[in-house]
C-alpha cells in the first residue's frame, strides 16, 4: 500500500513536469546573437502563467515571474564587449553569444540587395569572408495591417562566411565590416528591408495621424477577404494574359530556341537596344538569336553567360537548352552554363523576351558576354530577331499590398523594439519620389517614433541619399529625385543625432540598383565613426550653409569642417536663377573655401542649385574626395 502511494505521488509530479511548458523565446533571442554592449539589455519571452524564470549569464543570475498571460521580461545590466558566452533561461541554453554593437538596417531594395547580386565587384570579398564577429539576422518579409506583431515566424543569427554572406545586405555588410575593423568589437546587423517599399509602410498608425489618406488605406487592407480577392483576381488576370500570349507566340510553337532552326528570314538588330525602335511600340514577346563559334577546347568547358539587364522577363537558351530565366526587369541576367551544353563550331544563344508594358529592350551600357575559362566573348553587336506575338492590351498591374501603410512596421519592425540596439541605417526613398516634399516630414516623424519605440530619443539614424539615376538632361529642369535628395539632406540637418551618406557620384544611369555598395556602406560607417563613436575624422563633403549676392554673382559658403574644397579646373553642376524665375546653367569657381557662381546673361540672380537633376554631373567635393550633397539655396535651413 505504501509503495502504491509513493508511486502515485511520483507519477503526479512527473506528469506535472511533462505538462509544464518549456520557455519560449523570440527568434532574435537565440544562439549566435549579438547583444548590445554598454546598455541595459532586455531578455524576454513566454512561460507558464506565474512561472519563475531565471536567466544565468556571465556567472550571475537574474529572475522574475511571468505574468498571468505568461509574458516575462528581464533586464541585464550594462556589460562590455566580449564573448562568446553561454546563457541559460530555465531549461533552455543559448550558445555562442557575443556582446558588441547592434545596428538595425532598413529600407527598400538598395538596402535589401544581397551580396550575391554584387559578385562581379566583390567576388574576392565573398570568397574570403570569414568573420564570426560580424553577424546578421535577416527579418522575414511579411506584413500585418491588423496588429503589431511581437515575434517573427522564423529567422536566425548567422556568422559571416562565404556561404552566408551571399544573403547579407551588401550595404549593411560593408558598414559592419568597417565598424568592426575600426572599433575591434563585434557588430550585429538586423536587416529589416523590402524592395519597393515606401516610407509609410514602415510607420505605425500613430505616427501617420497627420496623413488620413494613409490611415484610410491601412484600414482598408485590414480586410482579409479584400486581400484574398484582390490577389486572386490579379493572379487570374495575369494567368489569362500570359496564357494568351503563350498561345499566340509562334516561337513557342515552332521551336525558335533550337540550334537547327532556320532563322535566315529574321531581321537584324544591333544590341543592346530596343526592337521597338524598329517595330514601334507593342507589348508581347520577341525572340532574339545570336550565333557564336567555338573551338573544341572552348566547347568542352563550362561557361558563364552575362546578358546585362533585360526589360522585362527573359527565358534564355543555348543550343535549345534552357539555361535560365528572370521574371522582371531589375535583376542582372547571370547564367552558369554547365559543361556539355556548348558545342564545337556553331552555337546559338536564343532569348525570348516578354514585355507587358513600357519599352522592351536589352539595357544599354551593361555587359553582354559569354565567359569561358576566363576569356570573354563579346555578345554586343548584331543579333537576329522576330516578334513572337503582339498583345492588344498591356499586362495586368499588381496592387503590391505588402507596401501599404503600417503593414511592414507591424510585422517587421515592432518585434525588434525590445532588442537593444546601437542605432539605425536607412536606405530608402525611391518609392516616395512622386511626392518628394511630403517625404521629409514622413521620414522625420518615423525617426522620432522609432526612437520612442526603443525608449531612447538619441539613437543615431544615418540616411543614404539617393544616387544619380536615369538619363542626364541638357538643360536645368525640375526633378522629383533632386527634391527628395534635398529632403533627405534637410532631415539630416534638423533631426539630432542623424547624418547623411551622399552617393550622388556612384550611381548608374541605367540601373536603380547601382552595384557599388561598398562605398555606400563605408560612407555610412564614416557618419557613425565620427558622430556615434566620436572619431576625429572627416565624414561629409561640402554642405551648403549660406549665400550672398554681390552684383551678378552669388557667393556660396559651406559648413565648417566641410569647406576644405578640392580644387577643380572647371566646376560643373551649378545652375543660377534669375529674378524672372528661370534657371540657367552657371559658371562657378572656387575662391578660398567659397564657391562663386554666375552667368553672364543673368543680371539679377536670386538663387543657386547644385546637382539638381535625376542624374547630375557635378564635381564639387572636399579634399578627402567626399562629394557635396545636391542642394538648393531656396529651401535650406537657416
Amino acid at each position: 500500500m505504501h509503495s502504491k502511494i509513493s508511486f502515485t505521488i511520483l507519477f503526479f509530479f512527473l506528469t506535472i513536469s511533462v505538462l509544464k511548458a518549456k520557455i519560449k523565446l523570440p527568434a532574435l533571442v537565440s544562439d549566435g546573437m549579438i547583444l548590445q554592449r554598454n546598455t541595459n539589455i532586455k531578455i524576454w519571452g513566454q512561460a507558464d502563467s506565474e512561472e519563475k524564470v531565471v536567466v544565468k549569464f556571465q556567472n550571475k543570475s537574474y529572475s522574475t515571474v511571468a505574468d498571468i498571460n505568461g509574458n516575462w521580461k528581464i533586464t541585464l545590466p550594462k556589460l562590455p564587449a566580449g564573448g562568446p558566452y553561454t546563457m541559460t533561461i530555465n531549461e533552455v541554453t543559448l550558445n555562442d553569444i557575443l556582446l558588441g554593437d547592434v545596428w538595425l538596417a532598413s529600407g527598400q531594395s538598395n538596402m535589401e540587395l544581397p551580396m550575391r547580386r554584387l559578385t562581379p565587384l566583390y567576388g574576392d570579398e565573398i570568397k574570403n569572408a570569414n568573420n564570426s564577429n560580424i553577424r546578421f539576422f535577416t527579418v522575414p518579409q511579411k506584413y500585418n495591417f491588423k496588429t503589431a506583431e511581437t515575434d517573427f515566424s522564423d529567422g536566425k543569427w548567422e556568422s559571416t562566411n562565404p556561404e552566408t554572406i551571399l544573403n547579407f545586405s551588401g550595404v549593411a555588410y560593408f558598414f559592419a565590416k568597417e565598424l568592426n575593423g575600426k572599433n575591434k568589437v563585434p557588430v550585429g546587423i538586423i536587416n529589416s528591408s523590402l524592395g519597393g517599399s515606401p516610407v509609410q509602410a514602415w510607420m505605425d498608425a500613430g505616427s501617420l495621424k497627420n496623413y488620413p489618406e494613409y490611415l484610410a488605406e491601412a484600414e482598408k487592407w485590414k480586410n482579409d477577404k479584400l486581400i484574398k480577392s484582390t490577389e486572386e483576381t490579379e493572379q487570374a488576370h495575369s494567368k489569362v494574359w500570359y496564357g494568351e500570349l503563350n498561345l499566340l507566340d509562334l516561337g513557342l510553337q515552332k521551336g525558335w530556341e533550337k540550334l537547327d532552326f532556320n532563322d535566315s528570314d529574321w531581321k537584324t538588330i544591333t544590341m543592346p537596344g530596343s526592337w521597338e525602335d524598329q517595330e514601334g511600340d507593342f507589348d508581347g514577346s520577341v525572340w532574339l538569336r545570336k550565333e557564336i563559334n567555338l573551338t573544341k577546347t572552348q566547347a568542352e568547358k563550362s561557361a558563364f553567360l552575362n546578358l546585362g539587364r533585360i526589360k522585362d522577363a527573359d527565358e534564355t537558351y543555348i543550343n535549345g537548352k534552357k539555361v535560365g530565366n528572370v521574371t522582371y526587369e531589375y535583376p542582372p541576367r547571370w547564367y552558369n552554363i554547365e559543361a556539355g551544353v556548348l558545342k564545337e563550331g556553331k552555337n546559338i544563344i536564343a532569348v525570348r523576351v516578354t514585355n507587358g508594358s513600357g519599352k522592351g529592350q536589352f539595357i544599354m551600357d551593361k555587359p553582354y558576354f559569354l565567359e569561358i575559362d576566363g576569356q570573354q566573348l563579346d555578345l554586343k553587336g548584331e543579333w537576329k530577331y522576330k516578334i513572337g506575338a503582339k498583345m492588344d492590351r498591356v499586362a495586368p498591374g499588381q496592387t503590391f499590398i505588402r507596401w501599404k501603410p503600417t503593414g511592414l512596421y507591424n510585422a517587421m519592425i515592432n518585434p525588434i523594439t525590445n532588442y537593444a540596439i546601437k542605432g539605425f541605417i536607412w536606405y530608402q526613398g525611391e518609392s516616395n519620389a512622386s511626392k518628394p516634399k511630403e517625404y521629409g516630414d514622413l521620414l522625420s516623424t518615423m525617426i522620432l517614433d522609432w526612437r520612442t519605440k526603443w525608449g531612447n530619443p538619441t539613437l543615431p539614424f544615418y540616411i543614404v541619399q539617393l544616387s544619380n539615376f536615369m538619363d542626364p538632361k541638357n538643360e536645368p529642369v525640375e526633378s522629383n529625385w533632386a527634391e527628395l535628395r534635398n529632403q533627405q539632406l534637410l532631415v539630416s540637418q534638423k533631426v539630432p543625432n542623424s547624418g547623411l551618406a551622399v552617393t550622388i557620384d556612384i550611381g548608374e544611369w541605367n540601373d536603380i540598383h547601382p552595384l557599388n555598395k561598398k562605398t555606400v556602406g563605408e560612407r555610412l560607417a564614416l557618419q557613425a565613426l565620427k558622430k556615434t563613436y566620436l572619431k576625429n575624422i572627416v565624414t561629409d563633403g561640402p554642405i551648403y550653409q549660406s549665400m550672398k549676392i554681390e552684383g551678378r554673382k552669388i557667393i556660396l559658403s559651406f559648413k565648417p569642417n566641410t569647406n576644405q574644397l578640392k580644387p577643380e579646373t572647371e566646376l560643373k553642376g551649378f545652375a543660377i536663377k534669375s529674378n524672372d524665375g528661370s534657371y540657367q546653367w552657371a559658371k562657378a569657381k572656387i575662391v578660398g573655401n567659397k564657391v562663386v557662381v554666375w552667368n553672364d546673361d543673368v543680371k539679377k540672380p536670386v538663387a543657386v542649385r547644385y546637382d539638381w537633376a535625376d542624374n547630375p554631373n557635378g564635381n564639387l567635393s572636399n579634399k578627402s574626395g567626399l562629394p557635396a550633397s545636391p542642394f538648393t539655396t531656396e529651401s535650406s535651413l537657416k
